[in-house]
């Protein structure tokens, strides 16, 4: 089974492309995003370190962290957020390789595709054969994300400004795959690189 971990800015339609490996190719798929959601849920194993962290403020009536509540002190606080990420990132890695253990044991996957938006800055590439680097030209994401999210400019460049340049991804990643075009063009492409 290869490992192969996907990234690329906000707006590149990584979400696109991960429905085209599950739908079209013997795949397994995780995402990081979702993985980080569940072991904040109440009873999991990042549930207590972030209560302890940030007190039970930012819980809601039923005893669950308030995401919305925890967003805004995080983003409020460079130095808050930088320990939320220093709990969370390692408990996902740590659940993401369970995950790659087990289904290298049950064997019926060919593939095993890990997306995260800091596959690069984490070091994914240490659990990844390969990483991938998802591409769309920045005007095409800017309307994407103005269209499908109702971001303002000022948002998407400031979001855009947070993450690695299409240089700084290219130079990590051994595969490009553009989706920029439409959803055939860039399953030619998975194709490609997936269908010996």
């Amino acid at each position: 089974m290869k490992v192969i971990g996907i990234t690329g800015g906000v707006g590149s339609g990584k979400s696109t492309v991960l429905s085209l490996l599950k739908k079209h190719f013997n795949a397994y798929v995780i995402q990081a995003d979702e993985v980080a959601k569940d072991i904040m849920k109440k009873g999991e194993c990042g549930y207590q370190q972030v209560i302890e962290m940030f007190s039970d403020r930012i819980l809601d009536a039923r005893g669950e962290i308030d995401r919305v509540k925890l967003a805004k002190i995080v983003f409020a606080n460079i130095n808050k957020r930088m320990v939320l990420n220093s709990i969370i990132h390692p408990l996902v890695k740590r659940v993401i390789l369970e995950k790659i253990n087990e289904m290298k044991i049950k064997g019926q996957y060919e593939y095993f595709f890990v997306e995260a938006a800091l596959l690069i800055e984490d070091h994914y590439n240490v659990i990844c054969d390969e990483l991938w680097y998802i591409y769309v030209p920045e005007e095409v994401r800017r309307i994407r994300l103005k269209e499908n999210r109702g971001y303002s400019d000022n948002k998407i460049s400031k979001i855009f400004k947070s993450q690695l340049t299409d240089n700084e991804f290219r130079k990590y990643c051994s595969c490009v795959i553009d989706n920029s075009n439409n959803v055939e063009n860039t399953l030619g492409q998975l194709k490609k690189y997936l269908v010996p």
